[in-house]
């Protein structure tokens, strides 16, 4: 019995102990050398995680587009001043003169571009109509005998107020931009009232390139081409149509250019250029400007001649600071500025494109992607034609090239651009969570509104962590003014949210913003009951 009993104990205390099996550790072989295939993977891993990062920050595609926008007009400023400088001595001006008229222009385009960020994107659409009717009435005013001049030059195209002149065609592009995204966005493809709208949009957009076309101006004529035909890609319609409309534009530049001998010398001229085949003699004629454009390019070589060293705009090459100035660039700063220049107009492109499709408003996205397009397209087309890529047509290149009008509409579109990276739904919440920028409150930009409306477009992004919450709805306000409003209640609500524990912290989103104490969490009972985390009895 007692041996049995002993036995049987045992037997259950082995039973009762796990079985623990001892296993060789593994020694590296040493004669194989470690791959390091899988160390380069994690690191490019971990560099394009921080870049995914650094992209992903809110208000990133807002400060990146001001930045690009300060920085071109720096260099069209320098550029400016170094290329005019011989042509704009004369007995009666300075080598100063034209440098300072293109300053104060730029100032009159910030002061445009600084009211563009405070619209608000309902007034944007509700003044559309009024700038569109204000562009189609300075275009007729240009036929009206002694109102319109510039014919000597070959395009009737100005208007003349003392010593200053506009071109109401700069005006045509941003007019038609705003005010066709404001149409076409206004309507769903599904709804039976957007045929209507898109053929109100499009005769709109026919007259205004026709008026163009009367003024013999080619050039314009494509870039107000441009913006229709963006404004017809982004609403999202057939191919088919898109194509019939920009068949019809090209026909209608193709036979202004014959109409004109010397359009069709540039034709002649460009081929030349394009398979650099300039004939004896031919560079004194047509080709002379494009010669002398590839001769600057040529001499800048890597790093250039020096700022302020151009050979070229000593009379040799004509329009040294408008159409050619990237010549001069490429001649003084070379390669490496003239790449410089190229790369941030890309970088303009690309974040513009991004604040298009970041936009939950179908408006400020149709909006930001037609404005992005025009500007980049006619600085490519303006670069192409140095370059001798594309027939010449005189179209400037935007924020560098001297001109009054082109710089104002061109830093008033910017600012509009800019103002649709501000209604990003990410950059509204992390302005209201985490404040503005030193920027808006320096210049008194108010707080952007979230898009609200019946069906709101969702944008959602896959593999993507969302940092910041969904904006917060429009607050009524009280007294004084909306603004004060706004931050008198948000530090409010923030003083309040301190003083309760983390755990209490839950944002309200109906429509007040406050911060309010959530239910109170179960209390945790005895550790032998079942039901440890039961609610608390009432």
């Amino acid at each position: 019995m007692t041996m049995t009993s002993h036995h049987g104990s045992d037997r259950d205390r082995a039973r009762r102990q796990p079985t623990r099996t001892e296993y060789p550790r593994r020694r590296p072989d040493q004669t194989q050398p470690k791959s390091s295939g899988s160390g380069q993977n994690s690191t490019a891993k971990g560099v394009w995680a921080k870049i995914k990062a650094v992209l992903d920050t809110p208000q990133l595609n807002y400060k990146v587009i001001l930045s690009v926008t300060l920085m071109l007009t720096a260099i069209g400023l320098t550029m400016v001043l170094s290329s005019s400088m011989v042509t704009a001595r004369t007995p009666d001006t300075s080598v100063w003169s034209v440098f300072l008229n293109q300053a104060l222009y730029v100032i009159i385009g910030l002061a445009v571009a600084w009211l563009a960020l405070r619209l608000r994107a309902d007034t944007i659409k509700a003044i559309s109509p009024w700038l569109l009717g204000l562009a189609l009435f300075l275009q007729v005013a240009l036929f009206i005998p002694g109102v319109g001049v510039g014919a000597e030059i070959g395009s009737h195209s100005w208007i003349r107020f003392g010593s200053f002149g506009i071109q109401p065609s700069e005006l045509s592009k941003v007019a038609l931009a705003v005010w066709g995204a404001a149409e076409i966005s206004s309507k769903t493809r599904q709804s039976d009232e957007f045929r209507p709208v898109l053929g109100r949009f499009l005769a709109v957009g026919t007259a205004m390139v026709l008026l163009v076309l009367l003024q013999k101006d080619l050039g314009m004529m494509l870039t107000v081409g441009i913006v229709l035909m963006a404004l017809f890609f982004f609403s999202g319609v057939s191919a088919r149509l898109i194509a019939l409309v920009g068949g019809v534009i090209a026909l209608l530049a193709t036979g202004a250019t014959i109409a004109q001998a010397y359009r069709s010398d540039r034709i002649t001229t460009w081929k030349d250029t394009l398979f650099l085949n300039f004939r004896e003699g031919s560079t004194s004629g047509p080709s002379y400007q494009s010669y002398q454009g590839l001769l600057s390019l040529s001499d800048g070589s890597l790093t250039g001649t020096g700022l302020g060293q151009s050979r070229a705009k000593w009379y040799y090459l004509p329009e040294a600071k408008n159409d050619f100035i990237f010549a001069i660039i490429g001649e003084e700063l070379g390669w490496v500025g003239a790449s410089i220049v190229v790369v941030l107009f890309a970088v303009l492109g690309w974040f513009g494109i991004r604040t298009a499709l970041a936009q939950a408003d179908p408006f400020l996205s149709m909006l930001s992607a037609t404005l992005t397009l025009g500007i980049v397209v006619q600085a490519l087309y303006n670069i192409s034609y140095v370059v001798g890529l594309m027939p010449m047509t005189g179209i400037q290149l935007p924020l560098i090239s001297a001109g009054g009008t082109s710089m104002v509409i061109t830093l008033g579109s910017l600012g509009l651009l800019a103002n649709c990276a501000r209604h990003e739904p990410k950059a509204i919440s992390s302005m209201q969570h985490e404040g503005r920028s030193l920027f808006d409150r320096m210049f008194l930009l108010p707080e952007p509104l979230p898009y609200r409306a019946g069906e709101e477009r969702r944008i959602e992004r896959r593999n993507t962590t969302q940092r910041y919450g969904r904006p917060v709805t429009r607050r009524e306000s009280t007294a004084g003014t909306a603004g004060q409003d706004v931050r008198r209640e948000r530090d409010r609500n923030r003083r309040a949210q301190q003083r309760l524990p983390h755990r209490d912290r839950v944002p309200d989103y109906d429509g007040t913003n406050t911060w309010h104490r959530q239910e109170p969490l179960p209390q945790r009972r005895s550790r032998s009951s079942e039901n440890r985390y039961s609610p608390r009895r009432k």
